[in-house]
């Protein structure tokens, strides 16, 4: 890497200054401002000429002359290949997210289905992330709920176990599903090694595209039953077939001539951007998923889509064909630096007749559609922040919300939540959970949980950012009274916050929602009085609690921020309560790993089996030596 950086130059005379140094050769360049944030990441087949193009702010949009002269420094790799640089850039750019790129924003890895083969009876089950698992992954499906009801459906055509490994061990009688023939009980050797291995070749078939030849197979073997007279092992075959069947037909489109395709379709309209994607895998059609990424309004759709897709797979397994509704600028590159990745050929098009261009036309639909539908919800999501302002007596209209809420049960496994809401609805990808770890907050000390969230949050948003920034609220809600009110204004003045209605000023606004009183809830104009409704009270610092009319926009607005918060909260809870419960004692013991753990277990039964046995009684398991018996047994039995 080469740095080139003068601290007494800035903006265009900086990068004049860098040019003179940079060499005719492919690489990546970098833009940062006086605080060291990046500002944008770029490519270039040659940086010495790429880079002179910004050494002069004529002939630029507003927005790239605005990123020019707050320019303070610049970096530089230079890479054999411009190639190189394009897989270089895109990962910068999701490390990174400089501001001035186009980014995606919902980065989310795919769900897949896996069939893992680190087991004598593979097990079928939902994967998402690195593929590192032994085994043949299927996918990309657009949604979690598409793979479990893949799952599901390829349960019953194709028996195939879903529980783990230690389940599986330990089973001495069939579970339910094979009760409702959703599995063939290999655990309990219902079917033998190569009979279920069969299953597996004809769901692996299956899944590649030869359902044809998956459903003849078993069409045979069905008639070959009946013909013999074993009508209950046809009728089983019979309800795999038409398993085989719902799950063909539950696909959607499935073109003829697409095998194994992804298909993209940009549309820019009202200062915004969709890219509507399309996964085709096998011949079916696996689902779509409107993105939205993040770019200036000057920006050209051709150059959104460009920046999207290099940025899309490098966290993706790209097909053997991409199509798209548009040339974009560095098509050829794309598909070349995408095939040195995946080490096969891999084609981007346009396609321009047939089959193929109606899939691209129908995802372009789709992403107007979609695009139309956020549009509308974001014009109304501004009303709501307006009126939410107006309100509020705030001095601007916030662009983050915040709210907080902590679950416990019974006092125990304390869990702090906050969920954002901003401009364009509810962004769970900035939801945060607080494990309360203060020795000082007592068991159900609801106060203390919160003042400790807020500390933690508030201490670190000082700390890492400005006032300003995309990551800094304008209004805090908590659910609570005057005294959960007081209480986390008391911990964000401690960490350097400044409590207010004055946004522009750099204050946040801190409101909090309680159920207001019989006696408040009876008296004043804004009380609801309608059968069966809940009124609600709201205060904020320095002011009297005051109440909304029962149909104000801005009451349900903050009615959903409190119950969405509440809903992670309990849900944030339950996950650390269930990781708890499903810890296994032996896990916590120094030396004992997989082997030796399956072994006590197969050999005591239970955790609690081997916590009950002697010293001399460990000894007796494979893999147990007396020193480990020893460790063991003192584990469970600590002295003193």
């Amino acid at each position: 890497m080469s740095d080139y950086i003068n601290k007494k130059l800035r903006g265009t005379e900086l990068i004049a200054d860098q040019v003179k140094r940079l060499p005719q050769r492919p690489g990546v360049y970098r833009m940062f401002n006086e605080a060291g944030d990046v500002l944008y990441v770029g490519k270039a087949k040659s940086l010495k000429n790429r880079v002179a193009n910004y050494a002069t702010l004529n002939g630029h949009t507003n927005r790239i002359a605005r990123m020019i002269s707050e320019t303070a420094a610049m970096e530089f790799v230079v890479t054999d290949t411009e190639t190189e640089a394009l897989l270089l850039e895109a990962n910068l750019i999701k490390q990174l997210r400089p501001r001035y790129n186009v980014l995606m924003r919902d980065d989310k890895s795919f769900a897949s289905i896996l069939i893992a083969k680190d087991h004598d009876f593979p097990q079928i089950l939902k994967h998402r992330g690195a593929q590192k698992r032994p085994g043949e992954y299927f996918g990309p499906f657009a949604s979690a709920g598409a793979v479990n009801k893949g799952i599901d459906t390829l349960q019953k055509a194709f028996l195939l176990r879903s529980c783990n490994d230690s389940v599986f061990e330990n089973r001495d009688r069939p579970c339910l599903l094979h009760q409702i023939k959703r599995c063939a009980a290999p655990c309990t050797g219902v079917v033998n090694k190569a009979e279920y291995a069969q299953l597996v070749r004809e769901a692996t078939t299956f899944l590649r595209g030869g359902n044809r030849e998956v459903t003849a197979a078993l069409s045979r073997e069905m008639e070959e039953a009946a013909e013999e007279l074993d009508f209950e092992r046809a009728a089983r075959l019979r309800d795999r077939i038409r398993a085989i069947a719902h799950l063909t037909e539950s696909q959607g489109i499935n073109p003829g001539s697409v095998d194994e395709a992804d298909v993209f379709a940009v549309h820019a309209e009202g200062g915004q951007c969709c890219v509507q994607a399309f996964f085709f895998r096998a011949g079916q059609n696996l689902g779509s998923r409107a993105y939205f990424p993040k770019a200036d309004k000057e920006d050209l759709p051709a150059h959104i889509l460009g920046a999207f897709l290099t940025q899309f797979y490098d966290g993706h397994m790209p097909p053997k064909s991409i199509m798209l509704n548009q040339p974009i600028a560095d098509q050829d590159l794309l598909a070349e630096a995408l095939s040195i990745k995946t080490g096969r050929k891999i084609e981007v098009s346009v396609p321009q007749r047939g089959e193929k261009r109606q899939l691209v036309r129908h995802a372009l639909v789709n992403a107007r559609e979609a695009l139309a539908r956020r549009l509308a919800d974001t014009a109304s999501q501004k009303r709501l922040m307006q009126a939410l302002c107006e309100t509020l007596e705030l001095t601007a209209s916030p662009t983050r919300v915040e709210c907080y809420d902590n679950s416990h049960i019974g006092g125990t496994g304390m869990v702090g939540a906050m969920i954002v809401s901003g401009e364009e609805g509810f962004e769970k990808n900035k939801y945060r959970k607080f494990n309360i770890k203060d020795p000082e907050v007592a068991a159900g000390d609801d106060f203390g949980a919160m003042r400790e969230v807020l500390q933690r949050r508030f201490s670190r948003l000082v700390k890492e950012s400005a006032p300003g920034q995309d990551d800094w609220p304008g209004l805090v809600v908590i659910d609570g009274g005057i005294g959960q009110l007081s209480a986390a204004k008391q911990a964000m003045e401690d960490a350097g916050i400044r409590v207010g209605p004055d946004l522009e000023g750099g204050e946040i606004m801190l409101l909090s929602i309680a159920k207001a009183r019989r006696e408040d809830a009876r008296g004043g104009k804004t009380a609801d009085r309608s059968a069966g409704a809940v009124a609600e009270q709201f205060f904020v610092p320095g002011k009297p609690a005051f109440m909304l009319p029962p149909r104000s926009p801005v009451l349900y607005y903050i009615q959903r921020l409190r119950d969405e918060a509440h809903r992670f909260a309990i849900g944030a809870q339950r996950a650390k309560r269930t990781k708890q419960i499903t810890n296994n004692p032996l896990d916590a013991i120094e030396g004992i790993g997989a082997a030796r753990k399956k072994a006590l277990l197969h050999h005591f039964g239970s955790a609690k089996g081997v916590s009950r046995a002697k010293a001399t009684d460990l000894m007796a398991v494979d893999g147990i030596s007396e020193a480990m018996a020893q460790r063991i047994y003192d584990h469970f039995h600590p002295q003193g």
